[in-house]
């Protein structure tokens, strides 16, 4: 798989309030998928969690992170990124979630009465697709 950077295409791709799942890794070693919300912030991804849920636990004791992010108009156009999560930090004032959420619903989060968590992932290679062949960018 290839290593960042990311072309140019992509990270406009990428940009965009796609779709998106993230895969992180159980107590088991069995996967664990979400659908979740991102923001591609120069090279590293932005994810938000509920302090309550069990992927923030899968990052805490294994920081590997998977994200597909798909076109909204065709799925089979997408874009996987593998990393680690580098950085988890208390989003005690929602900055975080509400980026997020302007960024999808263009609006601030709603739902404030549960903590929340940065994850910032660094990617470390990614793959793409489009139409059910590689998407290599000029």
């Amino acid at each position: 798989m290839p290593k960042p950077p990311l072309p140019d295409e992509l990270s406009e791709f990428l940009a965009r309030p796609n779709p998106a799942v993230m895969g992180t890794i159980t107590p088991s070693g069995d996967p664990r998928t979400v659908a979740t919300w991102y923001v591609w912030d120069d090279g590293r991804v932005l994810l938000n969690l509920d302090a309550g849920r069990a992927r923030l636990e899968d990052l805490r004791r294994d920081p590997r992170v998977s994200l597909t992010a798909m076109g909204t108009e065709s799925w089979y156009r997408h874009v996987t990124l593998h990393g680690r999560v580098t950085t988890l930090e208390d989003d005690t004032d929602f900055t975080g979630i509400d980026r997020l959420s302007r960024h999808y619903m263009g609006r601030p989060y709603g739902q404030r009465s549960r903590g929340r968590v940065n994850a910032w992932m660094g990617v470390e290679s990614w793959h793409a697709w489009d139409g059910g062949k590689p998407w290599r960018p000029s």
